[in-house]
């Protein structure tokens, strides 16, 4: 038989979703099942994104330009210009999601064997985009106990190598919520510039930011135009996971001529999602600021339900929507999969994601797992009641 690559054989599984048969299984049995496990927002799409779709008259749906529509790169140009970026449509390059934008920057700025730096917990698939690259993730360990803050710069200093070409960062995180600070920022600029390097920023939750924080992005940075690459995405902004629009950004000529090539072998996004991604741009501020005080409600019931559970210890998230919770259980991969086979409170369960996918760092996050506050609000208090008498069960 055939032999599968070696490479193939490294991806890594999804954490967040390698616990699907068993809740597939769980509902079967007429078990309901709070999904905490993945990022998908029940807050409604933009009428106007829908309406947009909707309305098209295109007799032939054809390629877009690789680099994405004129008409919406000139308006995402524009729409990041009243934040300060000064961008133009040419340094922008439309993907499908911000997942394909990770790919194209890593494939532009990396080679086999390279390192790419990274502060985990981060989001889990950033160790498949790497493994997909050729490239070899460096990770650099934050602590629950401060917040997952970003660890000190002597400990990005041990790790940088000839073979380092970027430090990768969310922010705000996934999965910890953790929003980097003006000094964060700081130290990382003069960092990338001390060693020549890359700073990849995934911004893709950049609204979600609260109590009075703000968002920093690299695009605001100035000194750090041939360092900076920015991820975007209209996945969670606009919930629209489902219309795999994003975008790669970067004032550096060469790094953009360079992806406009991976750009160019895969043709272009889809059609239909960038109608709808450029009609989201008219979205009213109020949107957001409903969605924000919405999330921020979500974050506290969370938040302090969690705490009120003997044992568990919970990082309070200033951006996104996630948090980590520190639970009282040797491994969350075998509770997780527990409370889906063996464990009901009056006909229900809950689903999380094991943190240890969260990490490059073998055995780290075992005892961990990410919770996306999605759910309205009377869920949200159910689902920390059944972690609760979970907890307490599998203990006795």
């Amino acid at each position: 038989m055939p032999k599968i690559s070696e490479k193939g054989l490294k991806m890594p599984s999804s954490p967040v979703r390698k616990l699907v048969p068993y809740a597939e299984a769980a509902k079967a049995r007429g078990i309901h099942i709070y999904q905490l496990n993945i990022g998908q927002p029940d807050i409604k799409t933009p009428a106007q994104a829908i309406k947009a779709v909707k309305a098209t008259d295109m007799t032939v749906l054809a390629y877009s330009h690789s680099a994405g529509n004129q008409s919406y790169r000139d308006k995402l140009a524009a729409h990041y210009n009243k934040i300060g970026m000064n961008l133009t449509d040419e340094n922008i390059i439309v993907s499908t999601g911000g997942s394909e934008a990770l790919m194209f920057a890593m494939g532009s700025i990396c080679d086999n064997g390279d390192e790419v730096i990274i502060p985990e917990p981060f989001y889990a698939n950033y160790n498949g985009f790497a493994t997909a690259s050729g490239v070899t993730v460096k990770p650099i360990s934050t602590t629950i106990e401060n917040n997952f803050a970003l660890p000190a710069i002597s400990e990005f200093e041990k790790l940088i190598t000839d073979k380092t070409k970027a430090i990768l960062i969310c922010n705000p995180g996934n999965p910890t919520g953790y929003l980097y600070t003006q000094e964060e920022m700081d130290q990382l600029t003069a960092l990338v510039k001390k060693h020549d390097l890359f700073l990849l920023s995934d911004e893709v939750y950049r609204e979600f930011a609260y109590d009075g924080r703000k968002h920093l992005s690299v695009m605001n940075i100035a000194g750090l135009e041939d360092h900076a690459i920015m991820i975007d995405s209209v996945s969670k902004r606009y919930s629209m996971c489902g219309a795999r629009i994003g975008c790669m950004v970067s004032k550096n000529k060469e790094v953009m001529a360079t992806a406009m090539k991976f750009a160019q072998a895969r043709l272009s996004p889809p059609t239909f999602a960038q109608i709808a991604a450029e009609a989201a741009l008219e979205t009213k501020e109020e949107y957001f600021d409903q969605v924000i005080g919405e999330y921020i409600e979500r974050r506290d019931i969370l938040i302090a339900g969690l705490k009120k559970i003997e044992g568990v210890k919970v990082a309070n998230p200033g951006g996104a929507f996630y948090c980590v919770a520190q639970l009282p259980v040797e491994d969350t991969d075998v509770f997780a999969q527990w409370m889906l086979e063996n464990f009901e409170l009056d006909g229900e369960t809950i689903m999380v994601a094991p943190a240890a996918g969260f990490y490059s760092s073998p055995g780290m996050g075992k005892n961990q797992i990410r919770i996306a506050y999605v759910l309205e609000k009377d869920s949200l208090e159910k689902a920390v009641r059944i972690l609760d008498h979970a907890l307490k069960a599998y203990k006795a």
